[in-house]
């Protein structure tokens, strides 16, 4: 499986947004929530597991959607498996850095 991945720098912030894959074109819909995963906010470009972890330790915002994304993330210390949300039975999470 593999992960598509786009990095935004705006206003200060590095915004990264992940996704598996084989989700990319999916809608995902769960009572009132819905997701549309798409390749112009997700990226079109595909990346390794090492690529998409050294871009979590730069971002300071993150949007993750998939199971190997959000597991990566969950594995490597950048999210708290609590936070995570499902949406058609997919995990969704997001990530922001506080700084001091």
């Amino acid at each position: 499986m593999e992960i598509n991945m786009k990095m935004v720098s705006a206003q200060g912030e590095v915004l990264l947004a992940a996704a598996d894959s084989d989700l990319i074109d999916r809608d995902l819909r769960e009572g009132k929530l819905h997701l549309r995963v798409v390749p112009q906010f997700y990226g079109e470009t595909r990346v390794s597991e090492e690529t998409f972890l050294s871009s979590m330790a730069m971002c300071t915002i993150a949007n993750l959607v998939g199971k190997k994304v959000v597991n990566l993330a969950i594995h490597n210390e950048f999210i708290d498996p609590e936070n995570v949300i499902y949406i058609d039975g997919v995990p969704h999470a997001q990530f922001a850095k506080l700084v001091e």
